[in-house]
């Protein structure tokens, strides 16, 4: 029996999510467990996989839209059924099957900022005519064109007025092969009479990383009351120490950066005052050293964790946070493997910035923003002579950590860089 599928929850966070590409194609067989599709949620992008077996009889969400979850996307049932009360019910917005139920339920109320229900794909392209479809046909009830984001950012970038596209998805939606065909027909922009026209800005909608990454940091600065401390340490230590384990290494080379993920672990062995978050009127103190490393991606940054920092060699570290960051690129990283930090660590030198302040990762109490190494003179041995330094800032929640011992655990951090065999004592 035929029934709408609707959008999992594919995290514990995720109220919506985007939908990236469809692995099956209407008509295809489905079996459990086959990957239906690729949906970018508030973490990364999860892999959306069938619950039910049978044939894929209706998609109702293009690529490129963001619905709610246990919004219908789709429709499965036996091969060559009769599916068209069900694509009338997805329409209305009636009642929807969820992604693992039987019988259908009743149905969540459309996710903001969408001008109309989700609407079904039809299965095969109808006839293109060689006027537009009915404007009744083509502008949803609020007057706006039935067509998905991605169209509509689309058309603004072209310069194109949808109007004069003809729409061949559901009920008249435009969908993007319609635009592409339409340029490529020669179809005017509607800005291409008008010569240097001042172009509005580019609006884009924020992806679901983006959103998550705007709500934890306004949360974060308006909760968490944040100072920071900020100490200048000498960095020929480490980089003679670099030198030398990488000269051991075959093919293989540790960075900067994890030299000081694990001089900060071991800091917080050392010093576990700091490894402490505030929650709920209680500081809990962390008995892991769970080092969570910023990685930029393309839709923001996200904080994989390196777990037990404090027992693993630079080499371990340098291996896992190699690992992590091409999952977290490639949009591959498990909810869990983004999780339950106690410590983060934010470098940017490696872009020029020589100093930061950086915003703390909730519920962690603290943060360390790593600058550049630069180039300065001092004097050694009686004499002035040039010298690599390096500065750290540290980002404290006032709540655990205060000044002094923030300045304690910062001098013990500079005692490792600048005697990097004391990380093996």
């Amino acid at each position: 029996m035929a029934k709408i599928i609707g959008l999992p929850k594919l995290s514990p966070t995720m109220e919506e999510g985007t939908l990236v590409d469809w692995a099956k194609k209407v008509g295809d067989a489905v079996d459990v467990d086959d990957l239906l599709a690729e949906v970018e949620t508030d973490k990364a992008t999860m892999e959306f996989r069938s619950f039910d077996k049978g044939y894929l009889l209706a998609i109702l969400v293009e690529p490129g839209e963001t619905v709610a979850a246990d919004t219908p996307v789709a429709i499965m049932g036996d091969e060559g059924e009769d599916i068209s009360a069900l694509l009338e019910q997805a329409k209305s917005g009636a009642p929807k099957s969820g992604a693992a139920k039987s019988e259908p339920t009743e149905s969540k109320a459309e996710p903001k900022g969408s001008s109309e229900a989700a609407e079904p794909a039809k299965e095969a392209k109808p006839a293109r005519s060689s006027k537009p479809a009915p404007a009744a046909k083509r502008v949803a009830a609020g007057g706006r064109q039935m067509a998905s984001p991605l169209v509509r950012r689309l058309a603004r970038e072209e310069g194109v007025d949808l109007g004069h596209v003809e729409g061949t998805g559901p009920f008249g939606r435009i969908v993007k092969r319609d635009l592409d065909e339409f340029l490529a027909s020669g179809g005017a922009p509607a800005s291409s009479g008008a010569a240097f026209e001042r172009r509005p800005p580019r609006v884009e909608k924020a992806s679901q990383m983006r959103k998550t990454i705007a709500r934890r940091l306004v949360e974060s600065k308006q909760n968490v009351p944040h100072f920071y401390l900020t100490i200048d340490l000498d960095a020929a230590p480490m980089i003679s120490a670099r030198e030398q384990m990488n000269a051991l290494l075959d093919g293989e080379k540790v960075s900067f950066n994890d030299l000081v993920i694990k001089a900060s672990a071991i800091a917080l062995r050392r010093i576990p005052e700091v490894n402490a978050s505030w929650m709920d009127g209680e500081i809990h103190y962390h008995q892991v050293v769970d080092m969570s490393v910023a990685v930029a991606v393309a839709d923001g940054l996200v904080t994989p964790v390196v777990r037990d920092a404090d027992r693993l060699g630079v080499l371990a570290i340098s291996r896992e946070v190699k690992d992590l960051a091409e999952k977290a690129r490639t949009k591959k990283l498990k909810p869990e493997e983004m999780q339950n930090g106690t410590f983060s660590i934010s470098n940017l030198g490696m872009y020029g910035i020589e100093e930061f302040a950086a915003v703390i990762n909730p519920p962690e109490g603290a943060l360390l923003a790593v600058g550049a190494l630069r180039d300065d003179v001092g004097v050694v041995g009686g004499e002035v002579r040039p010298v690599k330094r390096m500065k750290v800032t540290l980002s404290c929640d006032h709540r655990v950590v205060d000044g002094a011992l923030g300045a304690r655990w910062l001098a013990e951090l500079k005692k490792l860089l600048e005697n990097p065999m004391g990380m093996l004592l």
